[in-house]
């Protein structure tokens, strides 16, 4: 009875605790939005559900070491051992509660978490798109605007000035394009809030245009303007619009196990056949010289097939000198170019398995943290009964040194598979080891 009293009690802190943790991260994404009172209790609702299998092992945790801490403080414990009773004896109806505790956990996250989460993660990506004058970052470029990217070298959060400013404007095709550059600048929402008022000072503007004749002759392919001020309206819906939920489906702390093992058996089959595809790709690669004759060119040709390859220092001397420099020059740009290529193949095959696997480690995460409640039982009762102090005092400073041993190796396992640097079996069960 003590111990679910305390259990309960002990949930709602670590709740409120976890949220403002929570909280703080995305506080810049909150403040100065006119967000209405409804999207404010979604965002913290969604937030407490996503977050109650966190709070679950906390609170097992501290109200375990408070129960048995308590029982030690007056004596009990010791008149439970005198009467010929273990302290597993004693454990026996609470092990049954954190037993349903754990089920609870694998409940939320496999039928609560998934949609809490989708649905927090499309909140948070419509309060980022909501008054982008507010949330323009400094030193990169923001996409938050339709056919834009505007870079902002420096911003004062004073007076609102935007320093060093760059932006692309794209409607559709190439003979829209514009770029404008300019020293400072202002970004307002107009007062229906369908449009962005840009206040431009000392800038260029250069701008693609459709090829007109002059004259039946010339042709302008561009337009290059030089400006003191100038003010610049840009289509963007103010209102508090969700963001498309297809930008987020991959998302794999969205997903039920079900539905993780689903689609990492369709994104294990699509990484096989796009590696397959660039291993074919890789062999049909011909790097021959373009002043090869047809003979040399279908001995070459023969011998890449058998396996084997024919004298090159030979053939390459039975060339002359502006034919070897020419040939010289040419490997060199194939292989700059071939590089070039497996680069950006390696960054996208990266990307292709870190996607493969991160749904592996969300779906061993679902039942490792279960398995986490249940160890923190084992954890906090013994070691109340050991130091034999209650109250919130002791038990709460060896609780939050435990969960932060914990929290490290747990998030640094995660970070450590995701990267590919540990096995994903490593990484996830690191902390429940």
């Amino acid at each position: 009875n003590q111990f679910g009293l305390l259990f309960v009690a002990t949930f709602f802190i670590c709740q409120f605790v976890l949220m403002m943790q929570f909280l703080w991260r995305y506080i810049d994404d909150l403040i100065g939005k006119g967000l209405t009172m409804d999207v404010m209790v979604q965002f913290f609702w969604y937030m407490a559900l996503m977050l109650v299998p966190q709070a679950f092992p906390l609170a097992i945790l501290l109200s375990s070491l408070i129960a048995y801490g308590n029982l030690g403080e007056s004596s009990e414990l010791t008149a439970i051992k005198a009467a010929g009773i273990s302290l597993m004896q004693s454990m026996r109806s609470i092990i049954i509660i954190v037993l349903l505790v754990a089920g609870l956990s694998v409940y939320f996250q496999e039928k609560i978490g998934p949609d809490a989460n989708k649905n927090l993660t499309q909140l948070l990506v419509s309060m980022k798109q909501k008054s982008p004058e507010l949330g323009v970052p400094e030193g990169v470029f923001y996409d938050g605007i339709p056919n834009t990217n505007l870079y902002v070298q420096r911003k004062d959060m004073n007076t609102g000035m935007l320093y060093g400013m760059m932006i692309y404007r794209q409607t559709g095709s190439y003979d829209d394009q514009a770029i404008i550059l300019a020293d400072s600048g202002m970004m307002q929402s107009t007062a229906e809030k369908k449009h962005l008022l840009l206040t431009l000072w000392s800038g260029e503007w250069f701008e693609n245009m459709k090829q007109q004749d002059i004259g039946g002759a010339a042709e302008i392919p561009y337009r290059r303007e030089t400006f003191a001020y100038k003010q610049v309206l840009l289509d963007f819906d103010g209102d508090f619009n969700l963001a498309d939920a297809s930008s987020i489906s991959g998302n794999a702390k969205a997903k039920s196990s079900k539905q993780i093992l689903h689609d990492l058996d369709s994104i294990r089959r699509s990484n096989d056949s796009i590696g397959r595809g660039f291993y074919e790709e890789a062999k049909r690669y011909s790097f021959a010289p373009p002043h090869l004759t047809a003979v040399d060119s279908v001995r070459l040709k023969k011998a890449l097939a058998a396996g084997s390859l024919p004298d090159l220092d030979s053939l390459y001397a039975s060339y002359e000198e502006d034919a070897q420099r020419d040939i010289i020059k040419n490997a060199a740009r194939q292989a700059q170019m071939g590089a070039s290529e497996v680069a950006s193949k390696a960054e996208y095959v990266e990307y292709l398995f870190r996607q493969e696997r991160t749904h592996s480690l969300e779906i061993i995460g679902k039942f490792t943290l279960a398995l986490s409640c249940i160890i923190f039982f084992f954890i906090g009762a013994p070691l109340g009964a050991i130091i034999r102090k209650g109250g919130l005092g002791v038990p709460v400073i060896i609780s939050v040194l435990v969960f932060i041993v914990f929290y490290i190796f747990d998030n640094s396992g995660y970070r450590m598979a995701r990267d590919d640097n540990w096995t994903v079996w490593f990484g996830r069960m690191i902390s429940t080891a």
